[in-house]
């Protein structure tokens, strides 16, 4: 069926069905009325006129959502959040009079919106260790093949996640004072009881009406971080696609060109580039939203917010479906890769070759790197103008400067020589910073979704 209304690509082709559901209205709304639940028992527990039945209605009542009545309602008296309280009540007599009891819009709105967030990094460190995972095995099996020559902040972010709580309409918690009699201990427990019920150690001890802005700032860096990383080895195989050395999954059936028939494009890469550019991109939002607030708050933050967050994470969520899956399945030609290789070994070689004439028959250096310059420079031409092929070695095995055969020379060429601790560096890698990673994370599975090419 074709659909006649504009559909974000992120929600119809790239994100996966957890990312989405993580930044659905049901989600949001539903946190809402876990953050409504927590409230009224925080404020029982400390002593204002809440009772555990108006509460175990609340409860009762948590998941069935009563939409219809709460979109009649914002039709009429424009508010969103007014609106779901309304409609929480209708379902709740007996506890309408205590929802929200202090609260501010911010108090559902940015605690939501800081859950939604923290519950979405989580999801993207576990799709970082498919992809992490992924690498690791693709770098053991190929960690010794001479050829011409990544964990994230999100951890750290993870582990410094606080709630707004509930601070009032400046961040003064002044509603509360008064409703706690100028109780100042019972304000500040209110913040802990919150944070404890939503499953959160602490409150942020300082903010505004709402929490700083800086924190979306801080989200949207580590998601921009990933973008780069990914980007990058996006263009690394579609730049090594196009030598024929190394090619992303291709399927049976699937078409790279509809001129050219044998085109095997690297559509998957390309995706990765293009997405991971939106996302470096939309890390912007958050800097000038932040720099942008006055004082306790202002709503210019909203519309943006509502793009500029959820955009990002779908990206990143789609990004790393990509990368896990060209990771997973990458081809590597090493009699390709060898080939080009042999073409341009003698001119990586010039130094050795060089330094043991120096070595061995106290050649003097500085003549010697002049004739280097001098044949590499001819046989470069014989490439390039000429299309013959690389004959620097004949051309300094007759040059009685170096004293040296050619067989002497093609010994030197052996292209192990030439990638020094690569082998050594990658096992050092993966024992040392990988695998302590993927050991803690071992419980998570690989997550192979289905790819929109």
């Amino acid at each position: 069926m074709i659909k006649d209304t504009y559909e974000s690509p992120l929600s119809a082709r790239y994100a996966s069905k957890e990312m989405k559901y993580i930044f659905s209205p049901d989600k949001k709304f539903r946190t809402w009325r876990k953050l409504w639940i927590a409230l009224a028992e925080a404020e029982m527990e400390l002593g204002l006129p809440v009772t555990q039945a108006q509460i175990d209605e609340l409860k009762a009542h948590a998941d069935d959502i009563n939409y219809e009545v709460a979109t009649e309602r914002e039709k009429l008296v424009r508010h969103d959040v007014m609106s779901h309280v309304y409609a929480y009540g209708v379902q709740c007599p007996n506890a309408k009079g205590i929802i929200h009891l202090g609260a501010t819009s911010c108090y559902v709105g940015d605690n939501t919106d800081i859950i939604i967030m923290t519950e979405g990094l989580r999801l993207i460190r576990d799709k970082l260790i498919t992809v992490i995972r992924n690498l690791a095995k693709f770098a053991e099996d190929y960690k010794a093949l001479p050829t011409l020559a990544f964990t994230q902040d999100v951890e750290y972010q993870l582990s410094k996640a606080k709630l707004l709580g509930s601070k009032g309409t400046t961040g003064t918690q002044a509603s509360f004072l008064e409703l706690f009699d100028g109780d100042h201990e019972k304000c500040k427990a209110l913040d802990r009881k919150i944070a404890e019920k939503m499953g959160y150690q602490a409150c942020f001890p300082v903010s505004g009406q709402t929490y700083s802005r800086k924190l979306d700032s801080q989200f949207l860096n580590v998601l921009a971080g990933i973008a780069q990383s990914a980007a990058k080895f996006s263009n690394d195989i579609r730049l090594l696609q196009h030598l024929k050395e190394v090619e992303e999954p291709f399927e049976k059936n699937q078409i790279g060109s509809s001129a050219m028939a044998y085109k095997r494009n690297p559509m998957r890469s390309e995706r990765i580039g293009s997405l991971s550019r939106y996302v470096m991109v939309d890390v912007l939002n958050g800097y000038f939203t932040t720099a942008t607030q006055w004082f306790e708050r202002t709503l210019d933050d909203s519309a943006n917010k509502r793009l500029s967050i959820p955009e990002a994470f779908l990206a990143v969520d789609g990004i790393l479906s990509l990368y896990a899956n060209v990771a997973d399945g990458l081809v590597v030609y090493p009699k390709v890769i060898e080939q080009r290789l042999r073409k341009e070994l003698p001119f990586m070689a010039t130094e050795n070759i060089m330094m043991d004439a120096v070595k061995k028959r106290g050649a003097d250096r500085q003549q010697l790197h002049e004739r280097i310059r001098v044949h590499s420079m001819a046989a470069s031409k014989v490439i390039k103008e000429e299309g013959g092929e690389n004959d620097l070695l004949q051309r300094i095995a007759a040059d009685d400067a170096f004293g040296v055969t050619l067989e002497e020379l093609e010994n030197i060429l052996q292209p192990e020589k030439y990638t020094g601790r690569a082998k050594e560096q990658t096992e050092d890698f993966l024992a040392e910073c990988v695998a302590p990673v993927l050991e803690k994370y071992k419980d998570i599975a690989s997550d192979k979704p289905e790819i929109n090419v």
